[in-house]
């Protein structure tokens, strides 16, 4: 296993990008201890690949390969290159790995990466922001992750209330972004089973009516994370309504303080992920990597709980569909929907759950190799505790 570390991790290359979003030199530094990390191929290293990456072994590996696979297939390849890259790179390696393998991503994940010091800044500056204007409530505020979007509009195929403009902006929108998929002969498109199945993407409007049956009403502030929303100024008009204290990071920063992130939707979503991490609820309405790695993120900062609202979709459009349904039969439905988000509690990682979304009970021992080699008898009281009470303490807001 060691050997297998060794030789995987001694050269870790980022790629350009990666500064653009987060610290690279903290990351670097932080990891010195577990991992050699580079921002630049060593050009000893490229002579051999006549200073072109396209030359270098492209080693393709299946999604959630386990750990075995890496010993007796990938190592040997290494060893012959010395020098290989694996392209794809996102989700190549089983969830349930050693336990080695598990702390290092925890490590990686959870502390050696941060945003860069310009996200952080402006981030950390609209947390002040959103609680100050909340100081009514506490300081407390929730965040809304709400994915309505055009490009996520078009592609669910979901057919909402725009009539004849939406369908033909949809249409549009699918052949710029995905030419020919679902143009395809003989694919059958079914938006009313795409919504009974719970996988439309949720309106501001719907948003609204679950959040005010669930008990949040018009003093609520609420911090809304999201891209350019579909028809914007029609579709956010009765969110806005329900409740006027919605804020969004165009609403709290200037055009100034923005101005250099605007053109580049990962920063911008990083900008959204550093306040809605700080939220008092988290409510998602959508899956995808934002929500999920955000949830995990949240339980790992509160001791393996977080207050996170993820409604059942299924449930919720069949409520949302009934013409027969009152308000008060609604609203019973709504809080039976929160009551059991909140009730959840701890939430441990089970066997093939990702560990970005579950970090407990793996990610709760928060020590690192440096502090293993100051005092091995000491450090390993201290991950029994940090482990115990980090999966079984409350958190505090």
């Amino acid at each position: 296993m060691g050997r297998l570390m060794g030789y995987l991790y001694e050269w870790f290359y980022l790629y350009s990008k990666f500064k653009d979003i987060y610290d690279e030199d903290y990351f670097i530094s932080t990891l010195e201890n577990d991992v050699r990390v580079v921002n630049k191929v060593p050009a000893y290293i490229m002579e051999r690949f006549d200073q072109n990456m396209n030359n270098v072994y492209n080693f393709r590996i299946k999604a959630w390969s386990p750990i075995q696979y890496y010993r007796d297939a990938v190592l040997p390849r290494l060893l012959e290159e010395k020098f290989i890259r694996i392209s794809p790179f996102a989700n190549r390696l089983s969830f349930d790995a050693p336990p080695a393998v598990q702390r290092l991503r925890c490590f990686a994940n959870y502390e050696a990466l941060r945003f860069s010091s310009a996200i952080l800044t402006l981030g950390e500056t609209l947390v002040a922001r959103m609680k100050d204007r909340s100081a009514s409530n506490g300081g407390k505020y929730i965040s809304v992750h709400l994915r309505f979007e055009e490009d996520m509009v078009a592609f669910s195929c979901c057919i909402y209330d725009g009539g004849e403009e939406e369908i033909a902006d949809m249409k549009v929108a699918r052949e710029r972004g995905w030419k020919g998929k679902f143009t395809k002969r003989g694919r059958v498109i079914r938006p009313g089973a795409i919504r009974i199945n719970g996988k439309c993407p949720l309106t501001p409007l719907e948003v609204g009516l679950m959040l005010r049956g669930m008990g949040f009403n018009r003093s609520t502030y609420i911090y809304l994370a999201s891209g350019k929303i579909y028809n914007a100024e029609r579709n956010m008009a009765p969110l806005l309504e329900m409740f006027p204290n919605l804020q969004t990071k165009e609403i709290l920063a200037s055009n100034a303080e923005l101005a250099p992130f605007k053109n580049y939707s990962s920063r911008m979503a990083a900008i959204d992920y550093t306040v809605c991490v700080h939220s008092e609820v988290f409510v998602t309405t959508q899956g995808g990597n934002f929500p999920h790695f955000l949830m995990g993120h949240r339980r790992y900062l509160y001791g393996g709980h977080s207050k996170t609202i993820k409604p059942d979709k299924r449930k919720l459009a069949l409520l949302l569909d009934n013409p027969n349904i009152g308000w008060r039969s609604f609203k019973r439905q709504m809080l039976n929907m929160r009551s059991h988000s909140d009730s959840k509690g701890y939430e441990l990682k089970r066997p093939n759950d990702s560990i970005y979304m579950f970090p407990c009970p793996d990610c709760m021992c928060r020590s690192n190799k440096s502090e293993v080699s100051r005092s091995s008898s000491a450090t390993r009281s201290a991950w029994i505790k940090s482990y115990y009470y980090g999966c079984f303490s409350y958190p505090t807001f």
